[in-house]
């Protein structure tokens, strides 16, 4: 198997991926001790699938018990750009770097199934009949926690994946498999006293280093919080309205990070800091037609409209005054709720 297993490791490099290491299905016992602390917090907000599925994502054993092997792969998505450089131009919508082009889980998934295929084909040479599983962020799988079992990187004190190789800007998939293959070392933990990431986050989500209050980050806020968001938070937002990559982007560890060699990650130019006057005036159509093939377009027009208005309320721009007045009589009660609350913080005039 040792041999399978070097031929895996470089057959995923030919395929794409930037790493790959192997752990056992139960090696984060410490999982399930920690979701339930995250659950009894209440910091997982509206996102009651984490409860629903504790039992999986707490165990991956659970999960598929047939599985011996969990092969986890990191590709890089590394921006070619500074991701806070659009922060300093509040008439502009930052975009977190993932969403800037295709949806990764469509890309990764099918890197995965190609390798996945020719595991399968490899394994039978040798007398083996294994199944296989492949996973890219939409099952509950404790993605991250595996990941730091097989060595791939570690938990920072933002809660992220960081990796010495990578830095920040990496995408997780996985391939549970009956193989019983070698495993990799388990990565430690590299933060030292460094606070960076914690000290950078507009909303204060981080309780504690290690610890993230889902329901103050931005990324929750603004991709799966539904409603309007609390005043006290909608105004600590800036001009992000899809994600937030401000701990990504402050940490010591990009120094070794590197720009993306897939081209279906590098931005696109309507999405690298679109004026928000453009993305306000969407209408459903619109919207579905600029975000095809986008992760953005999960969230819908009206949620999406109502993250550009926030930003507008917090651009200090009066010229946007009458974009924003312009949706107080739209169709959804929260995207009005959200024009009326950013017309009535900007000033009038032309600027």
């Amino acid at each position: 198997m040792e041999r399978l297993k070097a031929r895996l490791v470089a057959r995923a490099a030919e395929e794409g991926f930037d790493d790959c290491r192997i752990c056992r299905p139960g090696d984060v016992p410490q999982v399930m001790a920690r979701l339930q602390q995250f659950l009894r917090e209440g910091y997982h907000g509206q996102m009651g699938w984490l409860a629903e599925r504790s039992h999986w994502r707490g165990d991956p054993t659970a999960l598929w018990p047939e599985a011996r092997s969990v092969i986890m792969l990191a590709e890089n998505y590394g921006p070619t750009h500074d991701p806070l450089e659009v922060l300093d131009h509040p008439d502009r919508a930052a975009i977190s770097v993932y969403a800037q082009n295709r949806d990764y889980h469509d890309v990764v998934k099918k890197r995965l199934k190609r390798l996945g295929r020719w595991l399968i084909g490899e394994a039978e040479k040798q007398g083996e009949a294994p199944e296989i599983k492949v996973f890219v962020d939409t099952a509950p799988v404790p993605e991250k926690p595996l990941a730091q079992a097989a060595g791939l990187g570690w938990q920072g004190k933002h809660t992220n994946l960081l990796s010495r190789r990578l830095g920040s800007w990496f995408f997780l998939g996985s391939i549970f498999t009956t193989l019983e293959l070698p495993t990799d070392a388990p990565e430690g933990e590299h933060c030292g006293s460094c606070r960076a990431c914690l000290d950078i986050c507009p909303t204060e989500a981080f309780p504690a280093p290690f610890q993230l209050d889902a329901t103050r980050c931005i990324s929750y806020l603004t991709i799966e919080h539904r409603g309007p968001v609390d005043e006290e938070l909608r105004a600590k937002m800036g001009n992000r309205i899809y994600g937030c990559d401000d701990c990504l982007a402050v940490c010591p560890w990009n120094k070794f990070a590197s720009e993306a060699r897939e081209v279906k990650y590098h931005a696109r130019e309507d999405l690298l800091a679109p004026p928000l006057e453009e993305l306000a005036g969407l209408d459903d159509a619109g919207f579905r037609a600029r975000f095809s093939g986008s992760p953005i377009k999960r969230i819908g027009r009206d949620r999406f409209v109502r993250n550009v208005l926030y930003a507008i309320g917090n651009s200090g721009k009066a010229r946007l005054r009458p974009v924003a007045q312009g949706l107080c009589e739209d169709g959804d009660e929260t995207v009005r709720d959200a024009a009326r609350w950013a017309a009535i913080r900007l000033p009038e005039g032309d600027v």
